[in-house]
């Protein structure tokens, strides 16, 4: 076969993967649909728990037999390669877990057994992988959920630092379970899933709530763009952030287009994109759209009943994400998830606490010497035009002013004992 040849062979393959892939998701998504009566998938999901409230390692894993090397025990090498696959696996996991220093062994297990419970809950397609990986997001190791396979998911556990912040993080662990795994789980995973979060205390760190218009949403991607506009999408009064992503410039005929709405620092984000492009690649005509809003913990607190009633929380958004969930014919009791205000003040005088004490150790001496010599004017056209610092551009004059007299007398006050402006 010629290399021209070869080369659309495979490129007709992989669009034939893509094509079917992407069938059996949207036909998994409208199963959903049906059985749950409800337009709105839960599509990523993360939470984190202690340890203390993790779920108890069975007898036979936190009180192991000893584990005869299989090169000094002919039987056992024979009883693990011709026994069951669940007995295989077990001993495959139990080598591994006594391989581990005794002070991992314990947060391993109940790690082990976490992530079990959750495939539980999954369905039967859904396995942990009995050989330990490198871990994500600074934690230092993780049990990874598969699919056929594929990973989905998975469970961290221990710190990869020392710092006192790994340190407090090595008592938790933490279940991140991607879009295909919540995508191909059994029907009613979600309330379950809810009740096991509620069993061990776990706190949601991530929710994203998918809103599917599989034929198309009136008016398309462009009418998302004026519905922003026209000042549709405003929350109580504020315009939230805009990020346009694509082909905008040649109107419906462009294509993989997104339309981010909020941010992932606010915790709250919604994302418009043409999801048949993504699936079937850019011949594909559905006009599929989906309105992906993106639920974070940060400045917020995720309840569980996200889970159990992800419409009604889509629908508490906004307005204009209840008017999306009516354009789907679907009704919903808006369950907004509010800032915490607290959690925002708390964060705030964060953020304004380093400026200062920047400027208090860094910058102080070249501060104090244009203090004392500089003219009004001079002073006055030096900050002329200045913006806020990067980390605080998120937060009003009002919520700086207030965190500044809050943060600044203890913040200098140390800093002045310290001699930092000498």
């Amino acid at each position: 076969m010629t290399r021209p040849a070869r080369s659309l062979l495979n490129k007709h393959s992989k669009t034939c993967s893509l094509v079917l892939e992407g069938s059996q998701v949207k036909a998994r998504l409208i199963a959903e649909r049906i059985e749950t009566k409800t337009p709105v998938h839960v599509d990523w999901l993360r939470f984190t728990c202690l340890l203390r409230n993790a779920p108890t390692p069975p007898v036979e894993v936190l009180f192991p037999e000893p584990v005869v090397s299989t090169l000094e025990n002919p039987l056992s090498r024979f009883e693990e390669e011709n026994g069951s696959y669940e007995k295989q696996r077990f001993a495959r996991l139990m080598r591994k877990l006594t391989e581990l220093p005794d002070s991992d062994y314990s947060p391993s297990a109940q790690a082990f057994t976490l992530a079990k419970r959750v495939c539980e809950i999954l369905g039967d397609d859904f396995l942990v992988d009995v050989e330990l990986r490198k871990g994500h997001d600074f934690y230092k190791h993780r049990w990874s959920i598969e699919r056929n396979g594929v990973e989905v998911g998975w469970v961290g556990f221990l710190a990869s630092g020392e710092s006192p912040r790994q340190q407090a993080q090595a008592k938790t662990l933490h279940v991140n379970l991607y879009g295909s795994a919540c995508t191909f789980a059994r029907h009613g995973w979600r309330d379950h899933m809810a009740d096991l979060v509620d069993d061990v205390a776990g706190v949601i760190t991530r929710c994203d709530l998918a809103l599917d218009f599989f034929d198309g949403l009136r008016g398309g991607m462009q009418r998302v763009k004026a519905d922003y506009e026209n000042g549709l999408c405003n929350v109580n009064g504020k315009r939230p952030k805009c990020n346009m992503v694509g082909d905008w410039t040649h109107g419906d005929q462009g294509k993989g287009r997104s339309f981010y709405i909020g941010s992932k620092e606010g915790g709250k984000q919604t994302n418009l994109y043409e999801k048949g492009h993504q699936l079937f690649g850019e011949k594909d005509s559905s006009g599929w759209i989906r309105a992906e809003l993106r639920y974070g913990n940060k400045l917020r607190v995720l309840p569980s009943d996200m889970l159990r009633r992800p419409a009604d929380h889509f629908a508490g958004a906004s307005e204009w994400h209840a008017a999306l969930l009516a354009e789907a014919n679907a009704l919903a009791i808006p369950q907004p998830v509010p800032c915490k205000k607290q959690l925002a003040i708390q964060t705030v005088e964060a953020e304004v606490t380093r400026v200062i004490r920047w400027v208090a150790t860094t910058a102080g001496q070249s501060l104090a010497l244009f203090v004392k010599y500089a003219t009004l004017d001079q002073f006055a056209a030096m900050v002329d035009g200045l913006g806020k610092p990067g980390r605080l551009r998120k937060f009003n004059n009002h919520e700086i002013a207030s965190a500044f007299n809050a943060a600044a007398g203890r913040v200098l006050k140390g800093a002045s004992a310290g001699h930092a402006f000498a």
